[in-house]
């Protein structure tokens, strides 16, 4: 029976090769598309999820109220860690984190990479795999260093980097003691080396503060201990050590890369929303891809109702019936699944590229043949479910005696699978043009200073010593016409604080946060800000400027001050700036917020990192970065020269959704080509269903246009209900997914006419080569072929 069975489904698939291409082709690019999303979310989902002890990782983190609202961060002070360990029997080991870049050098190879501070315990936390040295005793030692396999080839080549010497910083001499494990794409840590806490110590970095909230804090806590009990123990840590009123809890590591954004102070979002906006694209995917399926079986119904009628007659029961109907189905979902797994290897280096990932497929893993078996049984039931019951309930006197006809009601189950199929393509076709206009809408804001021909670079090595002189032959060479050094890049926050007080602040202002920034001279004529009160910070003119500050329009708006120039702010450490100016907002954070978060740019009482550069319109961006380059290189001449845009910088802060609106403008393409198959596949199936007809309208005269319309027009009503009911299911989804911006566009109608005109159009585009093919058929070969 069952080898029947396949000769019967492997006949069908040959006489009908057009159709079973139609088929295969819909169900292949529809799976395919699927496991590409499914690949990318496993790894979402994955992430530091894969150490040993995972389930017992904890990461600290914050809880105040600021501004009137709650807010949660991951940053805590450094002395927390060592307070855990040894007060709290509940935490078996600990251990802080902090990035930072360093110049490497072994030999002649030098890389100025981005390392990590740690604790000895780092290592048996987070326990990734260690190719050689011992991981609970690589970071003990005051001079050991970690390095990551890649990077260890950089240095070493094919040398064994065991017990080799690394200089660091160009002074600090560390040993090797252990080599990583290259790390997966699926963890938050980024880092070439590490290197023990007790040397960020000694470079004076380190501090017994409460209230600098710097490094990263993890906790192993014991097996049998809860984290709801840990946290009632904890929460008050910081207010019980200080006059800080931070409340502290433990969060789960495995869970902060999809659950990383703060509401009212609860991480009860992020990624996550990603992860599920694309699961449900997958699902809408596969589903069209079957609905494709469904459609084009139960169309070529009447090509096989006769062999439904003499199975019936001889004997067949309806079950046996859908069983042969469904394992066709299989069949198909089982070949089309092989293509799918052609067309993801073909594409998926492409889709790496577009995700920023490294996905790939394990075929090694039986867990990816057991999901491989169940994807495929899964879409050939889902896909011919319908079929198969509606094939096998024929009845088999009417179709033996010719007289079975298909269903013309105004309503049938085909019909409404259309309209189902294109109002998912429809959905995603709004979605992608809203995603897309909101993004332009940002990228469009004005930034509150010129990025044209502005770079920075870093203070690292002999920079600082020789800034004078860099400066005054930066300035005469012609290569720069601005300079000024800070705190930090203009297009990143590294630092904000709060607890400052003026004359008319009140004890609510005391958490009021400031973004925080130091300048020395030219702040305001290199980054092309507006000056809106007062003057620019300059240390070489104004000495005393080093307590100077201005501010920008929303700290003046929040600290209610009518007049501000002259004035004094004050922190709770004693220390005191009078304001010399007022600057224009500019963004420092997201484009995409509409709040701008009250700033402060001090003078330089700590040490600048960055130094900032408007180059010479005049020259070409290669003249001026090649005389730069020549002269860092002469007073820093071991550190590479690394030499950063800020209009690249600001870029990066539309990446996550340019992002999103590719893939979701990919997934609508691909939606589309696949209903269009579907919708190729019924054109092509209707239009040989009329021929006759067809031949008789013509030999009564009727014209092509005429003719095209007629065959097009059921098409084109069942689009135009499916734009019907996805509008106002894409314009609430919007809606929702445009709340979490600030500074976000108004949904118009325009983006629905468009979606709406283009939908028609593609369906119109679709039908019309087998509607005008039929109608410029010869009708005396028509009405023979009768």
């Amino acid at each position: 029976m069952l080898k029947n069975y396949f000769k019967i489904a492997f006949r069908n698939l040959l006489r009908s090769k057009g159709f079973s291409a139609i088929n295969i082709s819909g169900l292949a690019i529809g799976m395919g598309s699927a496991i590409l999303i499914l690949l990318w979310i496993q790894n979402e989902m994955s992430y530091d999820r894969f150490f040993s002890k995972s389930d017992r990782l904890y990461k600290m983190h914050n809880r105040d109220k600021f501004s009137g609202e709650l807010w949660a961060w991951g940053s805590t002070p450094k002395i927390m860690a060592p307070t855990l360990k040894t007060g709290y029997p509940e935490v078996e080991d600990v251990t802080r984190f902090n990035n930072m870049t360093f110049l490497v050098t072994v030999g002649e190879n030098h890389f100025n990479s981005r390392g990590g501070f740690a604790d000895s315990g780092f290592l048996n936390l987070f326990d990734f795999p260690l190719l050689e040295g011992n991981a609970a005793q690589a970071l003990k030692g005051p001079k050991n260093i970690v390095l990551t396999e890649k990077f260890a080839k950089s240095l070493f080549g094919k040398e064994d980097p065991m017990g080799k010497m690394v200089r660091v910083d160009s002074n600090a001499i560390f040993t090797v003691t252990a080599v990583l494990k290259d790390l997966p794409p699926n963890t938050s840590f980024e880092f070439d080396y590490l290197l023990p806490w007790s040397f960020m110590t000694k470079l004076g970095w380190d501090d017994q503060w409460w209230g600098n909230n710097s490094v990263s804090t993890f906790v192993l806590l014991k097996p049998g201990a809860t984290p709801d009990a840990f946290n009632a123990k904890v929460k008050d840590i910081t207010i019980s050590h200080s006059k800080e009123t931070e409340k502290v809890f433990a969060y789960p590591v495995s869970r902060l890369h999809l659950y990383g954004k703060s509401e009212n102070g609860q991480l009860v979002a992020g990624r996550v929303a990603m992860v599920r906006l694309f699961a449900i694209i997958a699902g809408f995917i596969l589903l069209i891809a079957c609905i494709n399926f469904m459609n084009l079986s139960t169309a070529r119904s009447e090509k096989r109702a006769k062999e439904v009628g003499i199975r019936k007659v001889v004997g067949a029961y309806r079950g046996s019936l859908v069983v042969q109907f469904i394992g066709e189905s299989i069949l198909l979902a089982l070949l089309a699944f092989f293509i799918a797994l052609l067309l993801v290897q073909i594409s998926l280096s492409g889709f790496n590229m577009l995700v920023g990932k490294e996905l790939h497929i394990d075929y090694s893993s039986p867990y990816f043949w057991l999901f491989s078996v169940t994807f495929v049984l899964f879409t050939g039931l889902i896909a011919g479910s319908y079929p198969a019951f509606y094939l096998s309930a024929f009845n088999p006197s009417k179709v033996l005696k010719g007289t079975f006809k298909n269903n013309t009601a105004l309503i049938t189950p085909r019909k409404v699978l259309v309209v189902l199929q294109f109002s998912f393509a429809i959905i995603l076709i709004i979605c992608t043009l809203i995603i897309q206009r909101q993004i332009r809408y940002a990228q469009d804001r004005s930034a509150g200073y010129n990025r044209s021909n502005l770079v920075y670079t870093w203070t690292q090595g002999e920079v600082t010593r020789h800034y004078d002189a860099i400066k005054q032959q930066l300035l005469s060479s012609g290569a720069a016409v601005s300079i000024t050094r800070s705190s930090n890049p203009i297009t990143r926050r590294w630092s904000d604080s709060w607890g400052f007080h003026w004359q008319g602040s009140t004890d609510e202002d005391l958490k009021l946060d400031f973004v925080r920034m130091g300048a020395d001279a030219d702040f305001v004529k290199t980054m092309g800000a507006t000056l809106l009160q007062g003057r620019d910070i300059n240390i070489h003119e104004y000495p005393y400027d080093t307590a100077s500050v201005m501010l920008n329009e929303s700290a003046v708006k929040a600290m209610r001050l009518k007049d501000p120039i002259g004035q004094i702010v004050s922190d709770g450490g004693g220390q005191s700036w009078h304001i010399v100016g007022v600057v224009k907002d500019f963004i420092f954070e997201s484009p995409f917020e509409m709040k701008i978060s009250p700033t402060m740019i001090q003078g330089p009482r700590d040490f600048a990192q960055v130094i900032h550069l408007r180059l010479n319109p005049a020259n070409s961006i290669t003249t001026n970065v090649a005389k730069v380059e020549k002269i860092f290189k002469q007073y820093n001449p071991q550190y590479p020269f690394e030499c950063i845009f800020t209009d690249e910088s600001y870029a990066q802060k539309f990446k996550e959704e340019q992002r999103t609106g590719q893939l979701a403008a990919l997934f609508a393409g691909l939606t589309i080509f696949i209903s269009c198959l579907g919708l190729f596949g019924l054109a092509t199936y209707m239009a040989e269903n009329r021929i006759k007809e067809i031949g008789v309208r013509k030999v009564l005269g009727a014209s092509v246009a005429g003719i095209t319309t007629l065959l097009a027009k059921d098409f084109i009503k069942l689009v135009l209900a499916a734009f019907v009911i996805a509008a106002p299911i894409a314009w609430f989804s919007m809606d929702k997914w445009l709340e979490g911006y600030g500074y976000r566009i108004d949904i118009g109608w325009g983006v629905f006419a468009l979606s709406g005109g283009l939908a028609v159009l593609i369906a119109i585009l679709t039908v019309s080569y087998q509607s005008i093919r039929a109608a410029v058929a010869n009708p005396v070969k028509s009405l023979r072929s009768q």
